[in-house]
C-alpha cells in the first residue's frame, strides 16, 4: 500500500479528489474552500490592534486554520513517509530549454539552483522570491481570493468573478512562464 502511495497520482485520481472537497464542504457546514483566507484568519487571531480588516469573529473561521494546518502536517508526512526518490519526470523539451537558463537541477519539484538562501541575496533570487512573493499575495488579495478559493470553489457555485479571475489567473501565468520567466532567468 504504501509504495501506491508514494507513486505520482494522475490528474483523473487527484483532480476529482480535490473537487469532491467542494460538496463536502458545502455540505457539513456551508463552507467555502480556500486557503488564502486563513491568513486573514492568523492574523486577526493574532494582531491584537484594531484594524478594521482584522475585526471579525476569526473563531467562527477556525475550521479554515484546521485545514491549512492539516495541509502542512499532511506535507511533512509525505516528505518524510512517501518520499518518491526517483526524478521529477519532465518533458525532455523542458529539460532543453531549462539547460539552456543554466538550470541542470530539475530532479526535485523545485530547483535548488533557483530557490535556496543563497539565491535571496541576488538578482535573480530576490525577484524570484521576495517579488514574486509580494506579487503572490497582493494578487491573492486584490482577486479576493487565490486560486483555490476561485478556481474550484468559486467555479463550482457557477460564480462570474471567479471565472473572471481563474482567467485572470490562466493568461498570467502564459505570460509569466513565456515571457517574464525567461527573462529573469536570463539575468
Amino acid at each position: 500500500m504504501i509504495e501506491f502511495l508514494k507513486q505520482p497520482w494522475a490528474w483523473y485520481i487527484s483532480g476529482p479528489l480535490i473537487g469532491l472537497m467542494v460538496p463536502l464542504l458545502l455540505i457539513i457546514g456551508n463552507k467555502v474552500f480556500g486557503i488564502s483566507s486563513s491568513l486573514r484568519h492568523i492574523c486577526a487571531a493574532c494582531l491584537p490592534a484594531k484594524i478594521p480588516f482584522f475585526s471579525y469573529e476569526w473563531k467562527k473561521e477556525i475550521w479554515n486554520i484546521v485545514l491549512v494546518a492539516g495541509i502542512l502536517i499532511g506535507g511533512f508526512i509525505a516528505t518524510q513517509l512517501l518520499l518518491n526518490n526517483q526524478p521529477v519526470q519532465i518533458n525532455p523539451k523542458l529539460v532543453t530549454e531549462l539547460s539552456g537558463y543554466g538550470i541542470t537541477d530539475y530532479h526535485s519539484l523545485v530547483p535548488a539552483q533557483l530557490f535556496n538562501f543563497q539565491q535571496l541575496f541576488t538578482l535573480k533570487g530576490f525577484i524570484l522570491i521576495v517579488v514574486g512573493g509580494f506579487l503572490v499575495g497582493f494578487g491573492t488579495r486584490y482577486a479576493g481570493g487565490c486560486t483555490s478559493g476561485h478556481s474550484i470553489m468559486g467555479l463550482s457555485n457557477l460564480q462570474l468573478p471567479s471565472l473572471i479571475a481563474t482567467i485572470c489567473f490562466m493568461i498570467g501565468g502564459f505570460i509569466m512562464a513565456n515571457f517574464v520567466l525567461p527573462f529573469i532567468l536570463t539575468l
